[in-house]
Parts: structure tokens; sequence; C-alpha cells
């Protein structure tokens, strides 16, 4: 959960417009709150657990996360769960997650048994629903799903991630388990709520009085199997244009999906590298990442966010990273968008040197 901060280059959080966006949240029926232990260098618990006393524990839901990642041993998933109950001031959490399951974290989590402590925690009436935020492959997804009982999944899904991200696979997935989904990333990091001004303008021509961000909003309205949809809202015009989109939501007609359908082609013409994850360059033969190098990449030019993208870059090991391509040329041959994707990997490699 995002939270108004005192100045764009830190983390410390702004208590008293904080303060005023959850009263208006409440006041419009928006009572549910996601944060994690590293949220906002690790205030964004503390802040919630203490802005939050100020309304009835029944009136809202408190969501959490154990990140596994920062656990030592599997011991140490105690303190962090501990910690974390006493930073948000509450005896419990309505929903409490894994987060970020991806191939390593999953196997620290089945290392660790998190599944089994958490589901101990529920047992003893700590969590009330237990579920995992995702963030990697649909058949990782589809593994994770099938291996516990799980009471929901968040997932990254909209519009622009849908097809080209394989979003809409892993929805499915959720959705054939019969596994609830909430919704994060609705608006791509911010960046589906400006897209850039040739996409926002058919958006704005077809309809001049909602927000560029309504679209994307309205567009995951439309999918049944969503528990609810999160909005990381860092000034109070957030609160505000996110009040008038869901109230009450009005999900896209067939004419709407057109005119964002226009939109879309548009903005993705304007991706640093026109990659659709279809992975017919895959594998490489020295075992380069190339599809996920140019989604990390892509999703670094959307959203202007370097830190995540190095952070989630430098998790790639060193020999499958962009500098490792020896422009054999294989993958030219297979790409149906016509990718020159050696020149794109030493373009990338070159900026992140």
């Amino acid at each position: 959960m995002r939270l108004p901060t005192i100045s764009p280059d830190k983390p410390d959080i702004d208590y008293a417009t904080a303060k005023k966006m959850i009263a208006s949240a409440m006041m419009a029926g928006c009572n549910y709150f996601d944060t994690a232990y590293m949220y906002h260098g690790g205030r964004s618990e503390k802040c919630l657990g203490e802005l939050l006393q100020d309304y009835p524990r029944d009136s809202y839901y408190l969501t959490d996360k154990m990140p596994v990642w920062f656990a030592r041993n599997a011991a140490d998933m105690e303190r962090i769960f501990n910690e974390q109950l006493a930073r948000c001031k509450t005896t419990y959490f309505d929903f409490y997650m894994l987060h970020s399951m991806g191939v390593a974290n999953w196997k620290t989590a089945k290392r660790f048994k998190a599944y089994e402590f958490l589901a101990k925690k529920k047992k003893e009436g700590k969590i009330r629903k237990l579920g995992f935020s995702f963030h990697d492959t649909p058949e990782l997804l589809a593994e994770i799903i099938k291996a516990h009982s799980w009471d929901f999944v968040q997932l990254q899904l909209n519009y622009l991630d849908w097809e080209l991200y394989r979003s809409r696979e892993q929805y499915e997935i959720a959705t054939k388990a019969g596994v609830p989904v909430i919704v994060m990333e609705p608006l791509r990091g911010g960046a589906l709520a400006s897209l850039s001004p040739d996409a926002a303008a058919i958006l704005k021509k077809a309809e001049p009085k909602l927000s560029t961000a309504s679209w994307a909003f309205r567009y995951l309205a439309g999918l049944p199997n969503v528990l609810c949809i999160l909005s990381g809202m860092t000034l109070p015009e957030h609160m505000e244009d996110n009040i008038r989109t869901f109230t009450p939501i009005k999900p896209l007609s067939d004419s709407d999906r057109k005119v964002l359908n226009e939109a879309l082609a548009v903005y993705r013409k304007q991706l640093a590298v026109p990659c659709t994850a279809c992975k017919y360059c895959m594998p490489c033969p020295v075992g380069v990442e190339i599809p996920k190098i140019f989604g990390l990449y892509n999703q670094y030019k959307i959203s202007g966010n370097k830190w995540l993208f190095s952070n989630n870059y430098n998790a790639i090991p060193e020999d499958s990273r962009a500098d490792a391509c020896v422009n054999c040329g294989k993958c030219l041959k297979q790409c149906p968008q016509k990718i020159k994707i050696p020149a794109e990997l030493k373009k990338i490699a070159k900026e992140f040197a």
C-alpha cells in the first residue's frame, strides 16, 4: 500500500495526510487496507496500526504478508509475524499472504514450511484468510495453487499485462481452481493512470469527464472472480478520483473495449521492446533469459522505476543476463515480432553495466 510521503525521495510518511485519506476511504466504504513488512522502509505497518485505532476493528479489513526472504530460518517467521501484529496494533489479520512468490521465494517457503506455519496461525485465529501474492509464470502459479488449500491469491492484473505478460492465463488458472483473486498493480505502477499523450487522447475523446486511470479499474470490474482491486494512493486527489470511479463501478461496454484496445495499440507501439513473451526465442543456446529481461526493461521504461528494474534484473543469474548474449542469431529466426534481439540485449547490458 502506497501512503503519502513528506518527500517524493524519502519513505517518511505524511501522517496528517494519511489520516485524512483513511477517513475519506472509510466514509466512502473503502475499508480494505494492504501493508507489508518492508513497505515505506518498514514504516507502513506502524502507520496503519496507529491511524486505524480511530475505527472499530470489525469495521475494516487489514492485510499483511510474510516476507520469507527476510527470515533467517524457519523459526524466524515467528518473530516477524509477532512483530507485524505489534506494529499493526492488532491481534489478527483479516487477510495474510506469503509475499511475492516466485521461483526463489517459493523454494524458501517450502524449505521453511511457511504454509504450515501460517496455517497454524490461522487455526489459532490470528489469520482469517490465507493466500499468497505472486510474481512469476502461469506454470509456477498452477504449481503453488495445487500444493495447498488457499483462500485467495493476489495477482498483477491490468489491461496491458493481460496478454503481454500472461496475466490472463494466471487469472484463468486461479478461477478454474476456485481461488478468488485480489488484484494488485491495476495501474501498472501508475503507468496506466497517464499512458502516453497519444493513447490518453483517445480515451479522453471517448469519455471527456473520466480519468485515464478509471478505464483500468473499469476493465477489471468485468472479471467475475475478482474479490478486491487494490490501488496505491499517495495523494488525496487519487483517492477522490477512485471514489468517483467506484461509486458505483461501471464495467466497460463492448464499445468501451474497442476504444481501450485502440488506445492500447498506440501505447504498445511506444514500448521500448515490442516483445509479447511468446518465448519462441527460447531456449537461448547460452541461457539468456530473453523474454524476462525484455519484460523487466519494458516495465522500467513505462514506469520510470529504475531501482525496481535493477533489483529484479540483478535477481537473474549472471550468466543469464543481457551481457551473456554471444550474438549467435538463433533467436532472430524465431521471433514473430522481428525484434533485433541481440542488439536490444546489448543496449540493455550497456545501460545497466
